[in-house]
């Protein structure tokens, strides 16, 4: 079911989905796309239907910027994105089926799922991290993000990443007031953390370390694969029917 939600007058496009036989209370989970990505991706989707595979129902939403969502590419930020995330967390909390709520995020998105995990742990009973890039704030505070590099002091107006990647200086600014730490560690109720061992873009190292902030986290890393899970995704996915069974 397509959803429309709206954040400070930004719409947010949303698809909600509940299991062919699904019961009068379920368990839900919120999921998040990463940085370019979108709410369509093939691991998005695998991980939305395996976590209905343990009787979830799922919502899953383009962010600020990206996919169907309003907002421009280059003006988006983290601040937004867990704007966006609270957003849809209140939304599903709100739903008369609702029985606990999960929240997930892939890469960008699993640092706003911690963001947002911390900001309203009042409601949010679990997150599932895949990919985490918890080294967003420490690259931006130390002038390399993202493939780009820039005088952390002296913040230009604009980033260049490549063609069609353009980000305001403000992503950057930000970015650089983030304690992911602080989050994480305010955050008591259960973590799975998925994460390939192969990752170019967000080192497993980074996963280790993000683990290691929470009191209660399962790691499961992916052997060879890499940040999409181009390789074994369907280890992924077994993961998560196995963490949740």
């Amino acid at each position: 079911m397509r959803v429309s939600l709206f954040d400070q007058g930004v719409h947010l496009d949303c698809v909600l989905e509940r299991p062919a036989e699904a019961p009068e209370k379920q368990p839900l989970a919120v999921i998040l796309h990463g940085f370019t990505g979108n709410k369509e991706e093939r691991h998005i989707l695998a991980v939305c239907r395996s976590l209905r595979d343990c009787g979830f129902a799922t919502l899953r939403l383009d962010l600020y910027g990206h996919g169907q969502s309003g907002g421009s590419f280059r003006d988006h930020t983290i601040p937004k994105w867990v704007s966006n995330a609270v957003t849809a967390i209140d939304y599903a909390a709100g739903l008369d089926f609702v029985s606990e709520l999960w929240l997930g995020g892939h890469s960008q998105g699993g640092l706003t799922a911690m963001l947002a995990g911390s900001c309203r742990r009042d409601r949010v009973d679990g997150l599932i991290l895949l990919s985490p890039a918890y080294m967003i704030p420490d690259g931006a505070r130390m002038g390399s993000i993202l493939g780009g590099v820039f005088d952390p002091a002296n913040v230009p107006d604009e980033i260049h990443l490549g063609p069609q990647r353009i980000l305001d200086g403000n992503y950057i600014r930000s970015a650089q007031t983030i304690d992911a730490d602080a989050a994480a560690r305010s955050f008591n109720g259960p973590v799975l953390l998925i994460h390939g061992t192969a990752d170019a873009t967000v080192p497993f190292r980074w996963g280790e370390q993000t683990a290691a902030l929470y009191r209660n986290c399962t790691l499961v890393p992916i052997e060879g694969d890499t940040h999409c899970y181009d390789r074994h995704l369907d280890q992924v996915t077994e993961a998560i029917r196995s963490f949740f069974s």
